[in-house]
């Protein structure tokens, strides 16, 4: 019975009116920011390697690796298979045009962060919470922003991060999940113990590590299947437009299992990407607008992309058709949708190596993912409790968070994928709603921080200056912070 209401909860939320909502709000930003999701990507990249760390805010880089850290999961290996499942070859090419038309709304919402922001306890904090209550005036929603947010993110999406670390190890290496779990609860309270600046150092470092080394492996499968990257590239193309015969009954599960995996993948709008950016120490909040829409590119064309390149060239997958139960591509016996399709891609070009090196894959993805997870958690518990009772709050919730992970880790989360989804489900409705109403100081933002390129300067803000209310942290303009003691620190 309550499988049931939770299922059915979680199909009220993530119905075909919510992705349609999301995509018209992308392609709303897409037009209204005259697509700078073009525009500005040699500004992107330049922004990502200026920018400092300082002893209230962490550097653009560090804010962006934390940012990756939350996108870049289990649903880059496991998402993307099941969406080539479900929707055939076709869904990649949607997977793709969602993260294009979704830089934009993770501009609006990261810029928002920004503008909004406030210093506790000398660290900045910042996300939809924080906008919703200033921007909006409505701490209701806010609140229940905030509380949606929590349990979402505290206590029921680490558990499955830890969960496919668990399985993907046994399954490689054949170690107990009980060993996994108290290894990962290990290292992961030894980080979020160390507070933000520790969960920005390790970020930093494990994201690019992670991320370069599955792209590698991606290339050499490409490398060695050369000869088929025409036939690739026609195959995603064609069955996205249903032009290819095999899959062209199944064109409607093509933009609905790409649209769906690509916004898993990408998170644009779901507001999780705002909390890491109002961290950063930034003159403008355009800057981490811009590197945050940059995010998503990183995150979906070459990880989620690399996925889906091991798995075409090398035939390593089935498709379904969702309605029959059907095969309509059975390519591999006995092997059920998700990181199995992966495993099996990498063991044509490196035998023996797939199981072990997905493992290892899932490991780094999901372990940076529950940091990410906590972070998101302590802005909004931040958020709500204020005051004496703030620092109990925090210990509180790094046990609960720990106690949910190493949960996960011995446990399946069947349901809790559910729960978790209705988690993320509220938060999307009440960020895309928030954002939409506050477009304006960040369209605001955006023609300030233009209008400073144009004139040769390095752009600094000053809310005062357009009139926002309650952008008290760039009511005075920017100032410079402080050397951060920090820095030194590895």
């Amino acid at each position: 019975m309550f499988d049931q209401i939770v299922n059915t909860i979680n199909g009220w939320l993530w119905s075909p009116v919510l992705i349609a909502f999301i995509v018209l709000c992308g392609l709303y930003f897409s037009f209204r920011t005259r697509f700078l999701q073009i525009r500005h990507i040699k500004e992107m990249v330049k922004l990502l390697a200026s920018g400092k760390s300082s002893d209230e805010g962490v550097s653009s880089f560090q804010a962006l690796a934390m940012s990756l850290s939350g996108r870049i999961g289990v649903g880059n290996i496991a998402g993307t298979a099941t969406g080539i499942a479900f929707g055939g070859p076709g869904s990649v090419f949607w997977m793709w045009v969602i993260t294009f038309v979704g830089a934009a709304s993770a501009f609006v919402e990261s810029t928002l962060a920004q503008i909004y922001k406030e210093k506790q306890d000398g660290e900045y904090r910042g996300g939809p919470a924080y906008y919703i209550e200033k921007g909006l005036g409505w701490k209701w929603f806010a609140v229940i922003f905030a509380v949606a947010t929590l349990l979402a993110m505290a206590v029921l999406m680490p558990g499955i991060q830890a969960n496919a670390i668990a399985e993907g190890v046994h399954n490689a290496f054949g170690i107990d999940k009980t060993i996994t779990g108290l290894v990962v609860v290990a290292l992961i309270g030894f980080t979020i113990f160390g507070g933000v600046k520790r969960i920005a150092r390790v970020a930093e470092f494990i994201v690019p590590f992670m991320a370069i080394g599955y792209l590698l492996i991606a290339i050499a499968i490409v490398v060695v299947n050369f000869e088929k990257i025409p036939e690739v590239f026609g195959l995603i193309f064609n069955s996205a437009f249903g032009a290819e015969q095999v899959y062209g009954g199944i064109i409607g599960s093509a933009v609905m299992w790409g649209v769906k995996r690509g916004l898993y993948a990408n998170e644009a709008g779901q507001g999780t990407g705002a909390h890491p950016a109002a961290a950063a120490e930034v003159s403008h909040p355009a800057k981490q607008g811009l590197v945050q829409a940059f995010s998503i590119y990183l995150d979906v064309f070459l990880v989620v992309t690399s996925t889906a390149m091991m798995i075409l060239f090398t035939n390593q997958y089935n498709v379904i058709n969702e309605k029959t139960g059907e095969f309509i591509t059975e390519n591999l016996k006995g092997v059920e949708p998700g990181p199995g399709f992966t495993q099996a891609a990498v063991d044509t070009v490196l035998p023996g190596f797939g199981p072990g090196f997905i493992a290892i894959a899932l490991f780094f993805f999901a372990f940076t993912t529950i940091y990410a997870y906590y972070y998101i958690a302590e802005t909004n518990l931040a958020y709500l409790v204020r005051g004496k009772h703030r620092a109990k709050a925090f210990v509180a919730l790094k046990l609960i968070l720990i106690g949910a992970t190493f949960y996960g880790a011995v446990k399946t989360a069947t349901t809790a994928w559910a729960m978790g989804d209705i988690g993320l489900g509220i938060m999307v409705w009440l960020n895309l709603i928030a954002i939409l109403l506050l477009f304006k100081p960040a369209s605001i933002a955006l023609k300030d921080y233009e209008e400073q390129l144009k004139q040769g300067k390095d752009p600094e803000f000053n809310s005062s200056k357009y009139e926002i209310k309650n952008a008290d942290f760039w009511k005075n303009g920017y100032k410079k912070p402080k050397k951060n003691k920090d820095q030194n620190v590895s």
